[in-house]
């Protein structure tokens, strides 16, 4: 598939939605939009036999949600250009959300959020090492809660829809595929 116009349609500090005129390999043409959102660290937070989730009222979905930690730089860090490495992200995004500082952040991989729909794509930390400390969530987060599950209540909390959150799910994914390359 080949590009051959874009327009912007809407942009505000957090989103771009851009359409796209594309020439498909057959020849035949059509639009495209393309939702444009910067890259985000999510973070598990993992000590003992479990691990550290938040749950926040998530707006599209009308509803609270639990969650692994995630998030990408301020509007205001991102306008000025000044945010950090994706690792400076993870660790900030577990301290702003949960309070939890890490002695260790392992990058268990990288992925797309939803290719078809967006170029926003995110990486996966493995934090450990945990020591608690005061949060600093966004006001958009100001009825964020944080809360520690055992490994066997997380997945209880999959099987019975209670964590649908499908950035968690790969995340989890990745930790279960990483304990694997570990254990030969």
């Amino acid at each position: 598939m080949r590009t051959t116009g874009s327009r912007e349609v809407y942009r505000n500090p957090w989103i771009r939605l851009r359409e796209d005129t594309v020439e498909r390999a057959d020849g035949s043409t059509g639009v495209y939009s393309v939702v444009e959102k910067p890259d985000f660290a999510l973070v598990i937070a993992a000590e003992r036999d479990g691990f550290w989730l938040v749950e926040q009222f998530r707006h599209p979905v009308t509803r609270r949600a639990w969650e692994f930690p995630q998030g990408t730089w301020s509007a205001e860090v991102l306008t000025a250009g000044s945010g950090g490495t994706p690792e400076e992200l993870a660790r900030a995004e577990l301290a702003e959300e949960t309070g939890l500082r890490a002695a260790r952040v392992e990058h268990l991989g990288h992925l797309d959020l939803a290719p078809g729909l967006s170029t926003q794509e995110f990486d996966v930390w493995l934090a450990t090492g945990l020591t608690p400390g005061p949060t600093a969530r966004e006001v958009t987060e100001a009825d964020m809660v944080a809360a520690f599950v055992t490994e066997a209540e997380l997945r209880a909390m999959v099987r019975d829809g209670r964590l649908t959150d499908g950035p968690s799910l790969a995340a989890y994914a990745l930790l279960l595929l990483s304990r694997g390359r570990h254990q030969r």
